[in-house]
């Protein structure tokens, strides 16, 4: 087994003894970019590290940009051999990644005024990559949906940072 499959293991491991969750509210000042946010986050250390094997962090670098990050109870509903084939193709992992991200900080309340604004309750954002996401009530939550159909559930919001803000998913976009 190659090492960073060993390590992406290891912090799933860990995630399923952690009872940690992002921040509900901002904190008073932001400690880093949005990897080291996740990183310093009890519930965003396997995206963290996700991004770092995708070297994907020059990418999110300047921003501002509004991470949808899927927790670290999130990668394990993957199948062991979803996960380990991501991370032993960090391209593949990185299209995956980059479909979580869109350029520009979008906080709780930008996206309810949005959401209020519009006449299907529907609103869709560019990902990094040219992908759309869209954001809709769905059974009175907050459900962000990719091209593929791919769903998951707004958990936590508003985990800032200094180039943008991390929102938590209850799932990873991709087929499972």
């Amino acid at each position: 087994m190659k090492k960073p499959v060993l390590i992406a293991a290891a912090l799933l491991a860990f995630s399923l003894f952690s009872n940690g969750v992002f921040a509900q509210t901002a904190p008073a000042a932001p400690a880093g970019d949005v990897v080291a946010t996740l990183q310093a986050s009890d519930n965003g250390t396997v995206a963290a590290f996700l991004i770092k094997v995708a070297n994907l962090n020059q990418t999110l670098g300047a921003g501002p940009f509004t991470i949808f990050a899927p927790t670290n109870d999130a990668f394990t509903k993957l199948s062991s051999g979803k996960l380990d084939s991501l991370v032993s193709d960090p391209a593949k992992l990185a299209t995956v990644l980059k479909g979580h991200v869109v350029v520009g900080k979008y906080t709780k309340g930008d996206i309810v005024k949005a959401l209020n604004a519009s006449k299907d309750r529907k609103t869709t954002f560019k990902t990094v990559d040219g992908g759309t996401l869209t954001l809709a009530y769905v059974d009175k939550k907050l459900q962000l949906s990719d091209e593929k159909g791919n769903t998951a559930n707004m958990l936590l919001y508003d985990l800032q940072a200094t180039n943008g803000v991390v929102d938590g998913l209850s799932d990873v976009l991709v087929g499972k």
